[in-house]
């Protein structure tokens, strides 16, 4: 550990990166109250910390390694990072990235003047060609994460912080992927600040640390969810597990939904629109706060990048109000008879009402998906009971993935005559050919019988099928849809499907 303080004290990255401002946030201290800072590093000049271990470790290439040229393989930050290094050192650099990487970050790569070669659907693909291309080429691997002087780099942050503040921290809060950045933070502050507590903050869908500390030593998640895709990293890397097994403290988990609260957060604060891994520190921080119920602490989360697509801000605009828990999404059934709406409004007291979605599918009863302004997750579940105790039945739809992605854009989609079915969930890779190529691979074994696709800017569209099939060729289909490498999920028993969607026979 003494190594590592000692390189990051003497690290001469600053001619690129640039030490950057810690922000207060005075709205957020009010509500939480306690003291909350941002460390902005989405002013790095390609706006995510990724440049300072990518620039610290191609300070560190002998001549002959700066000569053959670099590789890396990345999505977006780490690509941009190696880029720039690489132009301000005039190293010649390749980026390996996804086909499904978004325009705007394959361009900024080539603006830095970076060959990036475009292949696979996925992180894992990329890297995969990228370890090919240097036995090819004889190129110097850069890896994003799992490196001791990636670490150096990531963990001059630590040292910034010391530095700018005049008294220590209770709790540091650090978004983790493969745990390059949280390594060196916590590398530097706990041997500052030994009382501090390093929180590490994962995505519930991807939490590839808490994992490895549940296991004692790093193991790969069989799937990790996309939408944090800055931190979507299946497996914690070796160097930063040793580090980080002895010096977290405590892992955080969220929700796609409290990211998405969080990125509102932080553009209240800062006017900065972060992407999702940017804000998920804050995210952690927030749960953690209400978790733990502390008051008075001086608690510091990193605002680690802001490369987004202007595309995804409708998605995580439609999730913000559920991860603020400040929207019930319920399934109500009401009366099929002139003025059963007005009594059900009524009968909310005067709640807002955020979204009504309603088609007429029976003479006796009405099937309505409503969103419902609420103060909390205690006044939710109370205005169930209230709904309840007021005749009406009502299911809590608010943490159902399917009924927010899907259901709410497909009320009153029944058909008496589809039969049985089974319904699944995928993440289509977002390039062209993907939907033919998945149609192409099912054949003519199953009938579609309900197909629905969103798309929300990102490398990935969310699509829901229905296969009209009986529950006895259930275990068929799945052995064949593992068979296809999509992210899938059975949601045949999901309850909003049998509300909204399932035959009405």
């Amino acid at each position: 550990m003494h190594d590592y303080i000692d390189k990051i004290r003497k690290s001469q990255i600053y001619d690129l990166a640039i030490e950057t401002p810690i922000t207060p946030a005075p709205l957020l201290s009010q509500r939480l109250d306690n003291t909350i800072l941002l460390k902005r590093e989405d002013l790095q000049p390609v706006f995510s910390f990724k440049v300072r271990g990518a620039y610290n470790k191609l300070l560190h290439l002998s001549a002959a390694q700066r000569e053959r040229g670099v590789i890396a393989a990345s999505a977006g930050n780490h690509a941009q990072g190696v880029a720039m290094a690489a132009d301000k050192m005039g190293i010649q650099a390749t980026i390996v990235m996804p086909k499904t990487t978004p325009h705007i970050k394959v361009d900024a790569v080539r603006a830095l003047g970076a060959e990036v070669v475009l292949i696979g659907d996925s992180y894992d693909a990329a890297a995969a060609h990228a370890k090919i291309l240097v036995d090819e080429r004889d190129l110097v691997y850069i890896h994003p994460f799992d490196d001791p002087e990636v670490i150096v780099g990531q963990g001059t942050i630590g040292m910034e912080i010391h530095r700018q503040l005049s008294s220590p921290l209770d709790a540091i809060f650090i978004a983790v992927g493969g745990g390059g950045l949280c390594a060196g933070i916590a590398v530097y502050l706990k041997h500052m600040w030994p009382e501090i507590k390093i929180i590490a903050v994962e995505s519930d869908d991807a939490a590839s640390l808490q994992a490895a500390l549940n296991s004692g030593q790093p193991v790969r998640l069989p799937q990790v969810g996309i939408f944090a895709d800055g931190t979507a990293v299946a497996r914690v890397g070796d160097h930063t597990f040793a580090i980080l097994k002895d010096l977290v403290d405590s892992v955080v988990t969220v929700s796609t939904d409290e990211i998405c609260a969080a990125i509102k957060d932080t553009f209240n604060e800062t006017r900065a629109i972060c992407e999702p891994s940017g804000a998920m520190g804050l995210a952690g921080l927030k749960k953690y706060v209400a978790q733990t119920g502390i008051r008075g602490q001086s608690l510091l989360t990193v605002q680690c990048g802001a490369n987004i697509d202007f595309d995804r801000l409708r998605y995580i605009s439609e999730r913000t109000q559920t991860g603020e828990k400040r929207e019930a999404i319920l399934a109500v059934v009401i009366d099929e008879r002139p003025g059963s709406f007005k009594a059900f409004c009524t009968a909310l007291e005067q709640r807002n009402i955020s979204e009504f979605n309603y088609r007429y599918s029976s003479d006796s009863a009405a099937q309505i998906f409503v969103g419902l302004q609420v103060s909390g997750e205690r006044d939710r579940h109370a205005l169930v009971v209230d709904l309840s105790d007021k005749g009406y039945i009502a299911e809590d739809l608010t943490d159902n993935e399917m009924a927010k992605l899907h259901i709410r854009h497909m009320v009153g989609g029944r058909s008496p005559r589809v039969g049985e079915e089974q319904i699944y969930r995928f993440d289509f890779p977002e390039r062209p050919g993907a939907l033919l190529n998945f149609l192409n691979l099912l054949g003519d074994r199953w009938n579609i019988s309900m197909f629905h696709y969103r798309n929300h800017g990102s490398a990935f569209g969310r699509v829901l099928v229905g296969l009209q099939a009986s529950a006895a060729e259930q275990a068929v289909i799945g052995t064949f849809l593992d068979t296809l490498d999509y992210r899938y999920v059975d949601e045949t028993d999901n309850p909003s499907y049998r509300l909204f969607l399932g035959s009405s026979d």
